[in-house]
């Protein structure tokens, strides 16, 4: 039998379909691109924005259009939200919310055996524990992505996440240093840890368990080069956290902290528990605690009743800090949350011409950072080869380019030499032992 598997949406996400990719193939069934035609499809699917719902449900036609009589089991933060629209298209069989995929591959044997729709959706506001599902099979990457944390208590009023994942549930430190394990035998060298409130890390565990703790399990891990964290709040950082970064040195030096927004009606709007003063506050701290970290960061433009002069203060905000990279997106309305609700929605026009000078901002922003960079040699740990151009990541998130020969999955030590593409270009010193 064969699976097709395809992921919508973030790196937990995607850590979740390798999971569940590994669950098939423990019960023999063959993976096969998703352009392919397979016997079962599955989808999981992203519901950060209206987005990422339309390309969800296109997905799922195009496998019904390839292979009418496959069985499309459908999970995710989509299917847990709005499931009876999940239900509503041809040919799918399965639908899971955001939690019982450790039993996806019996829904799916199931719908094989018996007509209607298989699968459950729970009552994630009620789910008080991780669902740990071991990880059976090595990703096709170099960086791996090791979920330790899911939902979030946050309630930013434009945000549907909270009531798609529910409250926070946190991964045992020895069941993360298990799998850390597991990824380090399978020849990663870095480890990148994610979570959907990741700061938020041990909350609900005994024994006043933190992020901190983690990393210190992950540390320990015998061959490990590499340490990353993924996105997490400011506020959330704590004295231990720094200390780790600043004297391992396997520990990136590379924080992403969410802005959202540079504006404080804006901040106070979107139910963010700081202000512009605070988040520069905290970001002075961190460069302080940690010399040379690179701070990528998210804005959202156009939230709901955002003047113009709103957006000029987050441009004049975002002007003064020292973002090495932005993400930058336009509002998107959520069904169900406070901000979908307002009646001062921002035209769509306004919304994509502000898109588009805040991303010149950025751009600008992100090479000032590089540049500082040119004519040092720094740790490269390379990801994916094109035309003889071979591309990878610095500790502190510097996408570098080399047209020296180099092997995908290693790390060198490579001299920066100029501003290219997205990054840098540069040639090869040595290889890193």
């Amino acid at each position: 039998m064969k699976v097709a598997l395809t992921t919508l949406g973030c790196k937990v996400n995607q850590f979740e379909t390798e999971t569940m990719e590994g669950l098939f193939k423990q019960r023999g069934y063959t993976v096969v691109p998703f352009e392919e035609k397979a016997d079962v499809y599955v989808v999981n699917t992203c519901s950060v924005t209206s987005l990422g719902d339309r390309k969800s449900r296109q997905i799922i036609r195009r496998a019904h259009r390839e292979n009418e009589q496959a069985i499309i089991a459908v999970c995710g933060c989509y299917a847990q939200v709005a499931p009876k629209e999940i239900e509503a298209i041809e040919g799918v069989r399965v639908v899971l919310g955001t939690k019982e995929r450790a039993h996806i591959v019996d829904y799916v044997e199931k719908a094989m055996q018996e007509d209607g729709i298989q699968g459950t959706i729970t009552d994630i506001m009620q789910a008080r524990t991780f669902e740990d599902i071991p990880l059976y099979d090595s990703p096709e990457r170099t960086r791996a992505f090791l979920k330790i944390e899911d939902g979030c208590q946050n309630f930013c009023s434009y945000c549907i996440i909270p009531y798609a994942r529910g409250p926070v549930k946190s991964r045992l430190p020895e069941h993360v240093r298990r799998e850390a394990e597991k990824l380090v035998a399978m020849g990663f060298k870095e480890i990148v840890l994610t979570g959907i409130h990741l700061g938020a890390y041990g909350r609900d565990l005994p024994g006043q368990v933190t992020l901190a703790d983690a990393c210190r399990e992950v540390l320990q891990v015998p061959g490990l080069k590499r340490l990353r964290l993924g996105s997490l709040e400011s506020i959330e950082l704590s004295p231990e956290l720094f200390a780790l970064i600043r004297e391992n040195e396997r520990f990136c030096a590379h924080l992403h902290l969410p802005l959202q927004a540079g504006s404080d009606k804006v901040l106070h709007d979107m139910n963010r528990h700081y202000d512009t003063a605070e988040f520069a506050r905290l970001i002075e701290h961190v460069e302080h605690e940690v010399p040379g970290v690179a701070i990528s960061t998210d804005i959202i433009v156009g939230f709901p009743g955002e003047t113009e002069e709103d957006f000029q203060a987050g441009l004049d905000f975002v002007e003064r800090m020292n973002f090495a990279r932005m993400h930058v997106f336009p509002y998107s309305r959520r069904t169900g949350t406070p901000a979908a609700a307002r009646r001062d929605q921002v035209d769509e026009a306004v919304k994509k011409e502000r898109v588009h000078r805040m991303q010149a901002l950025a751009d600008r922003k992100a090479e000032e950072f590089h540049e500082s960079f040119l004519g040092r040699t720094m740790r490269v740990l390379f990801e994916t080869e094109r035309a003889g151009v071979t591309d990878g990541l610095t500790d502190n998130y510097i996408r570098v380019y080399t047209k020296d020969p180099v092997t995908c999955g290693d790390i060198y030590e490579v001299r920066l030499d100029e501003i290219w593409r997205d990054g840098l270009l540069g040639h090869v010193v040595t290889r890193d032992e």
